[in-house]
């Protein structure tokens, strides 16, 4: 069950953008400059699901472990819920970028509805080559996580396309989309990002 909505003063005044995009497309490494230019506090909504894996011995944990372990995503009820309390938990009234949702309609709506209104949403548009490309090498590197194996990887990749992608198509419609090519080099990719921000009229610290 959701915990109680914000009060809708509290809710005004939070600043919440989305980060989407597929399984290695960077969504990650570009928070974390954000974060560095800006002052916004991240949350990776995959990493908060899986150290709620990793720490909870509940049923829901569990059910969590195995839905991240086959690629499978987490009912949206469970999400909103962990990223309410974590944001309540962490106020900063400069904002927060989110990667990694919303995934699914209706995490958008719940999100929207009970906590805040994004006031921005990046989409990092990334062939699925180049995306499986970063993924493995992530993993060669030392930094595998349970969900980096090729098969599991190809289906978080259809999951991407099926449930994410028309989340992605209804924000354009709504004009609250920007598309960023992912596929290029990473300082070309958070140049366009860090402008989208300043087109939003968010102000860098420097």
């Amino acid at each position: 069950m959701l915990p109680h909505s914000f009060p809708s003063e509290m809710s005004d005044q939070l600043k919440v953008f989305f980060i989407l995009g597929g399984p290695g497309s960077g969504k990650g490494t570009n928070c974390a400059r954000l974060v560095e230019d800006f002052g916004y506090t991240h949350f990776s909504a995959g990493d908060l699901l899986r150290a709620a894996a990793k720490e909870g011995t509940s049923d829901v944990a569990n059910l969590i472990r195995e839905l991240i372990r086959g690629g499978n995503i987490v009912p949206s009820e469970i999400t909103v819920a962990l990223l309410k309390q974590t944001i309540q938990e962490h106020p900063n009234p400069i904002g927060y970028v989110i990667d990694g949702f919303p995934r699914k309609f209706d995490q958008a709506r719940m999100f929207e509805e009970d906590i805040a209104k994004a006031a921005g949403i990046i989409y990092y548009q990334c062939s699925e080559e180049t995306m499986e490309k970063r993924l493995l090498g992530r993993a060669e590197g030392g930094e595998k996580r349970d969900d980096d194996n090729a098969e599991v990887i190809r289906k978080r990749f259809r999951v991407n396309v099926e449930e994410c992608e028309p989340v992605v198509e209804s924000y354009k419609k709504e004009g609250r989309c920007f598309v960023i090519d992912a596929n290029r080099d990473k300082e070309e990719v958070y140049n366009d990002t860090k402008k989208v921000f300043v087109q939003l009229g968010e102000k860098p610290k420097k």
